[in-house]
């Protein structure tokens, strides 16, 4: 199992987790197919999105699988009026890593994180351990020791097709 730079991160700070790989669909890279992969359920795996704040600039957001982005809420939560995801194309170049293996742990420089409030309903959660085909399980208290966090309600539910 290839040992990422986020997982590398948590060594140092003597943090456990766990790492799960998963074969990649590069046709569907979506988080609950991640979610699917790994066996847990979309609400307990988190997608890890770059934002920009016209105030404050890049920042990450990270919410359930099965949930979209509340840029409103995103942006009241960050002291921002507004805040807009990063084209992808820019992704790599502010964080390191490439679309669907965004880690908020390690990015090129520290970043705020804005977690959804649902990650307290877990003991556990799973992002990406900074690459496509690797997640990393924690506790989200523990998220928080690596990576600056705000817990707030960014997510919504994503209407049915």
């Amino acid at each position: 199992m290839t040992k990422t730079n986020a997982a590398r991160i948590l060594d140092r700070a003597g943090i456990h987790y766990e790492l799960r790989e998963y074969a990649v669909d590069e046709n569907d890279l979506s988080a609950p197919h991640v979610a699917a992969a790994i066996g847990m359920p979309p609400d307990q795996v988190f997608k890890t999105l770059v934002a920009r704040g016209d105030r404050t600039g890049v920042l990450l957001a990270a919410i359930p699988a099965s949930t979209e982005l509340d840029v409103k809420s995103l942006a009241a939560a960050s002291g921002n009026k507004k805040v807009e995801l990063v084209p992808v194309k820019e992704v790599l170049g502010l964080t390191g890593y490439i679309r669907g293996g965004v880690s908020p742990v390690g990015t090129r420089k520290p970043y705020p994180l804005y977690l959804d409030e649902t990650a307290d309903l877990w003991d556990i959660v799973s992002v990406s351990a900074g690459m496509r085909g690797c997640q990393m399980l924690l506790a989200p208290d523990d998220l928080d020791r690596v990576v600056e966090t705000t817990r707030c309600a960014i997510a919504v539910s994503q209407p049915s097709a």
